[in-house]
């Protein structure tokens, strides 16, 4: 009895309640009204409505100031013209905002971002014109009289509305209702998921929730509520003013709730009261009282985003997450976690075809990602998706999940078409996955992430005003998968503070609980130190046992040890399919991982001579993005004239290491050193100055620029200025469109309708333009037709003559051909350094090295 008093005492609603309670007494103590006290308790609930937009479910409206006004102006027009009294025209007004809400959340939900919020503040400007100017019906700019507060017969007592103590606590225990079924609401499995889109939209539409419906139900709910406060407002004045639409109110909505603490329920309603206190005060002593609650507001968003209730949270501490009420992990007779549906186990493996992809693309502009694939999958393999950079593998897995639509082909899961089905309809067929670059719910715990997936096939997932804490087997299940996935220890960590390894397990646990038959896995690998990939490699290599899997992963050891069957994308198609020990001997794998093509037979040359110091040396570089180490003490030079590569497996730290030199990505430790000054963590934008130039994977050329604007965007004087003594070998317009004649004949041509090739060359181009000293090369012979690639290596040839260049590329062949060294790296680390005439020699080492 005791413990519940006291959590009873706690409960953040307690709190709010005693407010409500002591409020009068305390507008009379600082010799105010209690009028305003109604109005603090009015936009309170205001407040907390639409902090189930903005704080729950991630969206940002600038209209709620318009349903906060119709449901005043409904609740006016109804008691004027139809219904004395106060229920009904009560009742209208919740109506009104309510159908506004869903027609407009209609039209609405298909925006996203500041697209939304700009929208909903367009809505709000039309309603307050179309008030304003209806002058016969609303009164227009005079607003709307004759509203009264008649008294309220609750069976044989009267309660006198007119009396302004009466109205506070009669307003107040509507509000303390509806407050309460707002808090019922966050706080059931239609919550949970609302917390879920706001943390990870996608990821809350891929574990099977139809997040459009969702958000549009809330948009709903809270445009409601906000009609309740708004109809409860009117009454207080007796008057209702085209004022309560404008979009001022609205932007004071919104203050109210980051002030007070946008992710704390009550938060709003603190900061309703402080908005309506200073208000009173500070108009007492200046017109212009806005501009200082506006220094109040920017104060808050600087330095406490979560509002005046993010102050006392930080003062308490850190929030200690609990288990629910009656943990299965902890239980003294746990109940068995139910687990996923799942397929035979391989020993079936070749009884059933469970996806069959035929002749998929799909196309982005002149680029084809995917480009006709076709394969079957039985159930009970593991089955490898592999190939190199740029071949469709993660666009393969967006389009069988429908993140993307396909240009073509269709795909079958269990005999069903999945193709162009939205990821909720997906998932619920049974196709689960995780992504390439983690993604989890960070600001929910472990137990948390995984219940919100598991709860997607629950009978009660939509339920409004239930508790999640109470339904035990969906708790049960969410922590037997937890432990499944070796998390048990962590499962009430916040997901965000996990280590990357852990993390991993955590989003193939998220995948697990929407008991897929279908598992799609996508690097799950990356990024990890050794010991990490063990444990991912030992729980795939268990679930294998239960569940079909689909594995693209650039670790090509680990591919090996642990499929099935593999199949090799190259360009967007398949072009092999076997079993690991087949696919480890076919000749058009190793070419497309190594290259092979004729022209990188034609290497002509002296290599350059390393004489005194290096142009550029990387000294024991450690880089991550995030909680994901990707490159591990990795140390290179580069001297002033030579051409050296850094070639690697996909997913090795090449691009990263790219990164780290140009300081995209700062490294953790370690020094990048270029003409004798350690540059390691200095912004892009002065590195770049320093005369080092970066081509980009993806070209990343501008698409509403001419080509000619692309280059002159880039141009820099060459040393020594523009005048006598400029050096002669300089780049110009003129030089570029000699060295690639193609893009003269394209100057006027925006970027965006270029072909790969012709991007290529235009990404070259432009940052040869800075004149530099060192020229980095991401991938550039990536997606290029064979054609192409040796009109691209022969312009390299030329330009490395007066170039200091290190390059990045997929293409050993290439690569080798026409580098002086080269340096091989594998899962973060510096495997192999030395000339690059020995390594193209060596066909076994570059095989060991870089092949399958």
């Amino acid at each position: 009895m005791r413990r519940a008093a006291a959590v009873a005492l706690r409960h953040p609603l307690t709190w709010l309640y005693a407010w409500f309670l002591v409020l009068p007494f305390l507008m009379n103590a600082v010799k105010s009204t209690v009028s305003l006290g109604t109005e603090i308790v009015l936009f309170s609930l205001l407040a907390i409505a639409y902090n189930l937009l903005m704080g729950y479910t991630g969206l940002v409206s600038f209209g709620h100031g318009a349903f906060f006004g119709i449901g005043g102006y409904a609740a006016g027009l109804t008691q004027i013209h139809f219904a004395r009294g106060m229920v009904v025209p009560l009742l209208a007004g919740v109506a009104a905002s309510a159908l506004a809400g869903g027609v407009i959340g209609f039209l609405l939900m298909r925006k996203r971002g500041v697209y939304f919020s700009l929208l909903t503040l367009a809505f709000t400007q039309m309603f307050f014109y179309i008030v304003y100017g209806a002058t016969n019906v609303t009164g227009g700019e005079n607003g709307l009289g004759g509203i009264e507060r008649f008294p309220l017969r609750l069976g044989v007592a009267t309660l006198d509305l007119g009396d302004k103590q009466v109205y506070y606590y009669a307003s107040a225990t509507v509000a303390a209702a509806a407050i309460f079924l707002l808090w019922r609401i966050v706080h059931s499995p239609f919550g949970r998921v609302l917390e879920s889109i706001r943390e990870n939209e996608q990821r809350a539409s891929c574990v099977g929730y139809d997040v459009k419906r969702y958000k549009l139900i809330a948009f709903i709910v809270s445009c409601a509520f906000s009609g309740l406060a708004g109809a409860l407002y009117t009454f207080l004045l007796n008057f209702a003013y085209p004022e309560s639409l404008h979009v001022t109110m609205a932007g004071e909505i919104a203050a109210m709730t980051l002030v007070g603490g946008m992710k704390s329920f009550i938060g709003p309603a603190v900061g309703a009261a402080v908005f309506v206190f200073m208000r009173d005060t500070l108009s007492s002593w200046t017109q212009n009282w806005l501009i200082y609650f506006g220094m109040i507001f920017i104060a808050f968003v600087l330095f406490s985003p979560n509002g005046i209730v993010g102050v006392f949270q930080r003062l308490r501490g850190p929030r200690r997450f609990s288990p629910p009420a009656v943990p299965a992990a902890v239980s003294a007779a746990p109940r068995p976690a139910r687990q996923p549906t799942a397929s035979p186990p391989p020993a079936e493996a070749g009884s059933h075809l469970i996806l069959d992809v035929r002749g998929l693309a799909k196309r982005f502009g002149a680029l084809a990602a995917v480009d006709g694939a076709t394969f079957q999958v039985r159930r009970g393999e593991l089955r490898s998706l592999i190939g190199p950079n740029g071949a469709g593998k993660t666009t393969l897995f967006n389009v069988l999940t429908g993140l993307l639509l396909p240009d073509g082909g269709h795909a079958a899961f269990e005999g069903t078409a999945i193709t162009a089905r939205p990821p909720h309809q997906i998932v619920a067929a049974g196709v689960s996955r995780s992504f390439q670059i983690i993604s989890i719910f960070h600001a929910l715990t472990v137990f948390e992430n995984v219940r919100i997936a598991a709860q997607a096939k629950h009978a009660r997932r939509f339920s409004m005003l239930s508790s999640t804490h109470r339904f035990a087997d969906l708790n049960d299940e969410a922590l037997g998968l937890v432990r499944r996935v070796g998390l048990a220890s962590k499962a009430f960590t916040v997901a965000s503070s996990l280590s990357h390894g852990d993390q991993r397990l955590l989003e193939i646990g998220i995948a697990l609980a929407t008991r897929p038959r279908l598992l799609l896995l996508d690097e799950p690998l990356a990024g990890l130190a050794a010991p990490e990939r063990r444990r991912v490699a030992d729980l795939i290599r268990e679930l294998h046992q239960s569940v079909t899997i689909v594995l693209i992963e650039h670790d090509i050891d680990q591919v090996l040890a642990l499929s099935d069957r593999i199949t090799v994308l190259h360009q967007g198609r398949v072009i092999a399919e076997g079993r690991p020990a087949e696919i480890q001997q076919n000749p058009e794998v190793q070419t497309a991982y190594l290259g092979h093509l004729a022209v990188a037979s034609e290497a002509t040359g002296v290599p350059a001579t390393c004489t005194g110091e290096p142009l550029l040396r990387v000294e024991a570089v450690n880089s991550a993005y995030g909680k994901s180490h990707i490159i591990h003490d990795v140390s290179l030079d580069v001297y002033p004239g030579e051409f050296v590569s850094l070639l690697g497996r996909n997913g090795a730290g090449k691009t990263t290491t790219l990164a780290t030199i140009t300081g995209v990505v700062p490294p953790r430790t370690g020094r990048v050193v270029y003409r004798g000054r350690d540059v390691a963590g200095r912004p892009p934008e002065e590195i770049a100055r320093l005369r080092i130039g970066l081509v980009p994977q993806g070209r990343r050329i501008f698409p509403n620029l001419t080509v000619l604007e692309n280059i002159q965007i880039g141009q820099r004087p060459a040393p020594g200025g523009s005048g006598a003594g400029a050096d002669p070998r300089g780049w110009t317009v003129e030089r570029v469109f000699s060295t690639f004649p193609r893009l003269r004949l394209l100057k006027d041509s925006r970027g965006g309708t270029l072909s790969g090739g012709e991007l290529q060359m235009l990404a070259i181009a432009r940052a040869l333009m800075g004149n530099v000293e060192l020229l980095l090369l991401d991938e550039p012979f990536e997606g290029l037709a064979p054609a192409v690639v040796e009109g691209m290596w022969k312009v390299l040839q030329e330009i490395k003559r007066g170039t200091t260049i290190l390059l990045v590329e997929q293409n050993a062949d290439l690569a080798l051909a026409l580098s002086d060294r080269a340096y091989v790296i594998n899962n973060g680390s510096i495997a192999w350094n030395g000339d690059a005439r020995s390594l193209q020699a060596d066909h076994g080492l570059r095989l060991k090295l870089l092949g399958v």
